[in-house]
């Protein structure tokens, strides 16, 4: 399998995935600005230029971050990242990525944008995403992962959008379940791994 990726964006979390799952894959670097790889032409891989994107053995290519994730959880069972089909469990992980690919990841894409200012920008955080995160510490203080005891691939998502924040200026200082999750998150060897791999502080 081919992982593409580039350093600190959403790719980090299929990474950790994939680690979590003990497969073995080769990580292919994206120039977000050019749109080439060491391959050559990155929409030769996948039309949409964005990443992440897994390039299976068949030479089928998924895209998606919260799609690739299911399909590695569904792909590996015995690493229990996801739930099994048709219980309520299933779609409360379900329900977790899809808030953080809706809620959360593109809330803070408005802040990476180039064409929003920064007055807006500082609004926008204020008046939305700081809702998004009292809801997720909340829901954190309770329990260790989202859906409880077990880590999932929703956590991998998770710990991989929270590390944006503070590349923005957010401050999440004052969510302590956020603090606590990240710090546990931060200790995982899937974890070390993969920010070691694209060349990110490993704490």
């Amino acid at each position: 399998m081919k992982l593409y990726f580039s350093p600190g964006s959403c790719g980090l979390a299929s990474q950790i995935a994939l680690r979590e799952a003990a497969q073995e894959f080769d990580l292919i670097k994206v120039d977000f600005k050019t749109k080439l790889t060491a391959e050559g032409n990155y929409f030769e891989v996948t039309p949409k230029g964005m990443v992440p994107a897994l390039k299976l053995d068949s030479g089928e290519v998924l895209t998606e971050g919260a799609v690739i994730l299911q399909w590695i959880a569904d792909h590996h069972p015995a690493s229990h990242l996801i739930p099994a089909h048709g219980t309520m469990a299933r779609y409360e992980a379900m329900q977790w990525l899809n808030y953080i690919a809706t809620d959360l990841h593109k809330g803070m894409a408005v802040m990476f944008s180039p064409y929003v200012d920064e007055a807006s920008k500082s609004r926008f955080a204020e008046g939305n995403l700081s809702e998004r995160f009292a809801y997720i510490n909340a829901h954190l203080a309770e329990r260790p992962f989202l859906l409880g005891e077990q880590f999932s691939v929703a956590d991998a998502y998770l710990y991989n959008v929270l590390c944006w924040p503070v590349r923005v200026g957010i401050d999440l200082s004052k969510y302590d379940a956020i603090q606590a999750f990240m710090a546990r998150m931060a200790q995982r060897p899937s974890v070390r791994a993969s920010r070691k791999a694209e060349g990110l502080p490993v704490r």
